[in-house]
C-alpha cells in the first residue's frame, strides 16, 4: 500500500488540478501552493514530489522516453545562470499581484503546466525543478531549513552513485564526506531512496 501511496495521491491532485482548469477555477490552486510555501520549512519541497501537477505529467513522459530510448538533450548552459531563475520567479510574482489588483485572470498556473510539460520532452527533468520552475525557487528559500527531509546515512553508504544518477532535481552531490541531499533542490520524490541498495536513504 504505501508502495502505491505517492502516484495514487499525484493522479488526484493531477485530477483536481484539471478539473479546475475545465471550471474555470484554477485560481483556487494558488491557495494549495500558498500554504505548501512555508509547510517546506518543515517539510521540505513535499508539493514538488507528491502534489504538483507538472511533476506528475513530467514524471510520465520520462518514463516513456526510457522505454522509447529517446534521449534528451543537455540542458543549456545559460538557463542554469542564478539570475534566469530569479527573473522567473520575478515575473511569476508580478503576474500574481495583476492579478490581485486588477481583478484579472490571466491563465498563468496552465502556461507553466504547459512549458514545464513541453520543456521535459527535449531536455532532462532537471532543467525545470532545479532552474526554471518558480514554484521550486520560491519553495527552496523555507527548504533549506526544512526540519524533515531526504538525508543519506554515511555508514551504510557506499558511494554508488545511484541516487544521484536518479534524482531529477539534481539535489544529489558528492563532497568530501561522500554523498549529500542539498535540502533546497529536493522535491522528495523518493527515487533516491528506491534506487538505493543499501536502503541508506530515507526522509528524516
Amino acid at each position: 500500500m504505501k508502495k502505491y501511496l505517492q502516484p495514487v495521491l499525484q493522479i488526484i491532485f493531477l485530477a483536481i488540478f484539471i478539473f479546475l482548469i475545465i471550471s474555470g477555477k484554477v485560481q483556487l490552486w494558488m491557495g494549495l501552493f500558498i500554504l505548501s510555501v512555508p509547510a517546506a520549512l518543515l517539510l521540505g519541497r513535499v508539493y514538488c514530489g507528491w502534489i504538483c501537477p507538472i511533476n506528475t505529467v513530467m514524471r510520465g513522459i520520462t518514463w516513456i522516453k526510457k522505454k522509447l530510448r529517446l534521449k534528451s538533450a543537455g540542458t543549456p548552459g545559460w538557463l542554469t545562470k542564478p539570475w534566469i531563475r530569479l527573473f522567473v520567479l520575478g515575473l511569476f510574482i508580478a503576474a500574481f499581484i495583476f492579478i490581485m489588483v486588477s481583478g484579472k485572470k490571466l491563465p498563468v498556473l496552465p502556461v507553466l503546466f504547459a512549458i514545464g510539460v513541453l520543456l521535459t520532452c527535449f531536455y532532462p527533468e532537471e532543467l525545470w525543478h532545479r532552474y526554471l520552475c518558480p514554484y521550486g525557487t520560491m519553495m527552496s528559500f523555507p527548504a533549506r531549513k526544512a526540519k524533515h527531509a531526504m538525508a543519506i546515512e554515511p555508514r551504510l553508504c557506499n558511494n554508488c552513485g545511484g541516487c544521484e544518477r536518479v534524482c531529477p532535481a539534481k539535489a544529489v552531490e558528492k563532497s568530501e564526506r561522500g554523498y549529500e541531499i542539498r535540502k533546497e533542490d529536493c522535491i522528495v520524490c523518493m527515487s533516491c531512496a528506491g534506487a538505493c541498495k543499501q536502503k541508506a536513504i530515507t526522509y528524516r
